[in-house]
């Protein structure tokens, strides 16, 4: 567990004219190249490389575009699911399934409406040019519930067979993030087909919902997978404070609300910061960076980043990138970008793309400068 180090907040020159397609980042290792490209995006949310060097991005506002090789967009898509749009809830994630260049299908995660309130959905379609065919919603989180807060939202498959799902405690219902009879503050593990696997942690106890792989949870809106474990690495939102870096692991309880490094908003304390049975972070921050988006950087494309693990953030408009020993983080380094970052991806390039969340959203490319 590693709490906040001396850091080197490194103040890149941000003269972004709009006459000027790229700047140039310095960091720790090496020089970058900050370009910009695409934008007019209405607070974009995931995205996803498409074989044919195009990109899926999904916008909060309940929109999926093509983004083409030269950075246009496409008109939105047909075909999706109905998405309810409040506060923080809307269209979330995309993720290709592993045989996407056999079956064309997505996955796309989102706020699902009901009578009842809304909750957090995940559907899998086909790909069919201009639209979404074939759509089926595989998971819908329960209870459904009225809140605009804490959705999660984030999609990971692990060795091409598995689909985790990341879920939020929905704000007011913090304390289900204790209890197994409910979605909220968990982190679901499914066949790709949403089915439920036959070795989930759960599935002989009629007491706990048999989809469920960990809880314990705030609102977790990072997820990837560790390059040589395999295993789920998440990042959660903390309350004013104590945003956490976890090893994903099933049955574990990652302890909101009863442990916590952060407080109430404008202050109070929420539980304690360790408990019997409950997990210590593997890294937090206090003050709050808020993370979004998070990958590990595997290329050799940028000098001196393989390996690091990413991580965004939306609060200072900062990539933060880590480097680990084992489970631990032994230093930490924060880029300044300037504007909210809500994804992180290493694109098939090597480059690391960003997903700006604002009305105007960008997608921004960082490269080595040559």
């Amino acid at each position: 567990m590693t709490n906040t180090f001396t850091l080197s907040l490194l103040s890149a020159s941000l003269l972004f004219a709009t006459s000027l397609s790229a700047q140039t980042l310095t960091t720790e290792k090496s020089s970058l190249t900050l370009e910009k490209v695409a934008q007019g995006l209405e607070h974009p949310w995931g995205l996803a490389f498409l074989p044919d060097g195009r990109m899926l991005v999904t916008e909060r506002s309940g929109k999926l575009r093509y983004v083409n090789t030269d950075g246009s967009l496409s008109a939105p898509l047909a075909g999706l699911p109905d998405v309810e749009v409040a506060g923080q809830g809307g269209l979330f994630d995309v993720l290709l399934h592993p045989n996407f260049a056999e079956n064309n299908q997505i996955y796309l995660s989102y706020n699902e409406p009901s009578a009842n309130g809304s909750s957090t959905a995940v559907a899998i379609a086909t790909l069919a040019g201009e639209r979404l065919e074939n759509l089926k919603v595989i998971f819908s989180a329960s209870p459904k519930f009225s809140s605009r807060h804490h959705f999660g939202g984030r999609l990971v498959i692990q060795d091409n067979q598995y689909l985790f799902i990341t879920l939020g405690d929905r704000g007011q219902r913090r304390d289900d993030a204790q209890t197994l009879d409910n979605h909220h503050g968990k982190v679901i593990r499914l066949n790709l087909d949403g089915s439920v696997p036959n070795d989930n942690p759960y599935l002989q106890n009629a007491a706990v919902l048999d989809d469920i792989w960990s809880y314990g949870h705030r609102n977790i809106q990072g997820a990837t997978l560790h390059p040589a474990t395999g295993e789920l690495w998440t990042h959660e939102h903390g309350p004013q404070g104590g945003d956490e870096i976890n090893i994903t692991r099933a049955t574990l309880n990652y302890g909101w609300p009863v442990i916590t490094y952060g407080e109430e908003y404008g202050g109070g304390k929420i539980g304690q910061t360790a408990k019997e049975g409950m997990e210590q972070p593997l890294h937090y921050w206090v003050p709050s960076i808020a993370p979004s988006g998070m990958t590990f950087y595997l290329d050799d494309a940028i000098p001196g980043w393989k390996n690091s693990l990413l991580v965004g953030s939306l609060r200072f408009g900062q990539l933060v990138r880590l480097e680990l020993d084992g489970e631990k983080v032994s230093h930490e380094e924060r880029i300044m970008i300037g504007q909210r970052i809500r994804d992180v991806r290493q694109g098939p390039d090597g480059a690391v793309y960003l997903l700006t969340d604002q009305a105007d959203g960008q997608i921004l490319r960082l490269t080595a400068a040559n």
